[in-house]
């Protein structure tokens, strides 16, 4: 067996759809190398295979599998009392390729990794940088941090001082008054930023971080003064603890970014939304002109993650905001996207393009929407998105290609019409779409071609003539019509090193090999 078809060969029956779990734990094997690390970090995997994985022997195994974001996300827990700290610490990193959109982990995964007493029997790492690699990771939901204040567990409401901030006031006093000593220590210590007077005592020991201060402390007048004379403009703009008064002056800056981030502030004055609706800055006017939309800080906020963005962001998507007719101020109601999705204002189409639970008739509406932006979003947010808004915007926007390919209803077929399309990565697509009367294995792109071999509707014989060239070995493996028999043959020469050659099979009447 040449060198050049054994790791093809792997990696393509390693992502295999069609690979059953017999075939796949072969791949577990040492010899198989980086395509066993792949696969259990990087697809779905059979209940067989998970088992046999969260079992192995080797820690490489079961920590390339703790960063996998395809299987569902229960079969990870067991990890999370794994006996490497290593593993550990990898499932509490999550995925290393940094998806736009992050899965988040269980719950009881969770209260297991922030409640361990150790790093794991190796010794590799310290639980609290397994949790520093948790909290990070973007794996933990919002429901969970609001759900810490209440927990059991007294680390779990030490950790929920955390994010003070995001704490409605009846959790802020609970905490503040919580029977466990170690939990009312950690609360008095984090709602210093609540109170101005000890936000500017503890000025000076942030150094560098005095901006984090600016943007969400409370501020006395030296401390607003102060913010003016070091540039501080900006942070102190967002901010919703900045005085009044402060933002009155604000509103005025000779900087038009500045004003900008004041003229939707929720708090600002009648008489300021009227001046900023006639700035000489385009932008200042159009945050104006939003001004009656963000009536929250919360609703405020979820704008500001969409403006001046442009249709190539690829900033992470965070978890949506809920509504709760409990504690108002956890985020936008439905009522109040449904509001965005209907206005006259692009931006705010946008803000309710992102939004994962708008209703399938304004998807609809939104999808054909004049505003290109609005479509992007749409398609990047929303599961109800139609295919062929998905498919648009694969060919018209490459930077959103990745997080389009792992979203369940990317569509798999229809691209026949791309096949001679210059862009190499709409061909591939296109290559594989199995409504192709002939899919184009001997395309000048390598990534075409392997797209092309992966096709399902070639016929045995030219499957087996591509299993044997180095260009299209890796796609042929991983076709869905390659027989399970032939799979296993493939890995008995790839793992066996003394094997010979395998030749190319011959077809056979009744058989596909």
């Amino acid at each position: 067996m040449s060198d050049s078809l054994r790791e093809p060969w792997l990696r393509g029956i390693a992502f295999n759809p069609a690979a059953p779990s017999d075939v796949l734990v072969r791949l577990l094997d040492r010899a198989a190398g980086e395509a066993g690390l792949l696969m259990c970090e990087s697809r779905d995997l059979p209940d067989a295979v998970v088992d046999a994985v969260v079992r192995h022997p080797a820690v490489v195994i079961r920590a390339a599998f703790a960063r996998n974001q395809y299987v569902d996300p229960a079969q990870l827990a067991p990890l999370a009392t794994d006996p490497s700290g290593i593993v550990r610490a990898w499932l509490a990193g999550g995925s290393r390729h940094y998806p736009r959109r992050v899965r988040p982990l269980p719950n009881d995964v969770l209260v297991t990794l922030l409640t361990a007493q150790d790093g794991g029997e190796d010794g590799k790492v310290t639980a609290h940088e397994i949790i520093a690699e948790l909290t990070s990771s973007r794996q933990i939901p919002l429901s969970f941090f609001r759900s810490m204040a209440g927990r059991a567990h007294p680390e779990l409401r030490v950790q929920a001082t955390w994010r003070w901030e995001s704490l409605t006031p009846t959790q802020r006093a609970a905490l503040l008054d919580d029977p466990e000593p170690a939990v009312r220590a950690a609360a008095q210590d984090r709602n210093w930023a609540l109170d101005p007077e000890r936000v500017e005592a503890r000025l000076p020991s942030f150094g560098s971080r005095n901006a984090w201060v600016f943007g969400g402390c409370a501020l006395s007048p030296a401390l607003v003064e102060r913010g003016f004379a070091d540039g501080m403009v900006r942070s102190m703009a967002r901010n919703p603890h900045t005085p009044a008064s402060a933002v009155a002056r604000l509103a005025h800056h000779p900087e038009a970014e500045v004003r900008e981030l004041v003229a939707a502030r929720p708090d600002l004055r009648p008489d300021l939304v009227a001046q900023l609706r006639q700035d000489p800055d385009e932008d200042v006017r159009t945050r104006a002109r939003l001004h009656a939309f963000p009536r929250t800080w919360a609703e405020y906020e979820v704008i500001d993650r969409v403006v001046g963005h442009g249709p190539d962001c690829v900033c992470p998507i965070s978890e949506p905001f809920t509504g709760s007719p409990v504690e108002p101020d956890v985020g936008p109601s439905a009522d109040w996207f449904t509001a965005c999705a209907v206005s006259g204002e692009a931006v705010l189409r946008r803000v309710a393009a992102s939004w994962p639970g708008l209703s399938a008739e304004l998807v609809a509406t939104l999808a054909q929407d004049d505003d290109e932006e609005v479509r992007i979003r749409l398609a990047c947010h929303h599961p109800l998105a139609q295919p062929r808004l998905l498919l648009e915007v694969f060919v018209t926007r490459p930077a959103h290609r990745p997080h389009l390919l792992d979203l369940p209803a990317f569509p798999r077929t229809g691209w026949a019409h791309l096949i001679d399309h210059p862009d190499p990565e709409v061909r591939a697509l296109a290559a594989a779409d199995p409504a192709l009367a002939a899919p184009p294995v001997r395309d000048p792109d390598d990534s075409v071609c392997r797209a092309a071999a992966g096709n399902p509707s070639l016929p045995p014989e030219v499957l087996e003539e591509l299993l044997a060239d180095p260009r299209t070995a890796e796609g042929a493996a991983a076709n869905t019509s390659l027989p399970v028999p032939r799979m296993h043959v493939l890995l008995d020469h790839c793992l066996n090193a003394t094997a010979t050659p395998p030749a190319v099979a011959e077809p056979r009447e009744g058989s596909r090999m």
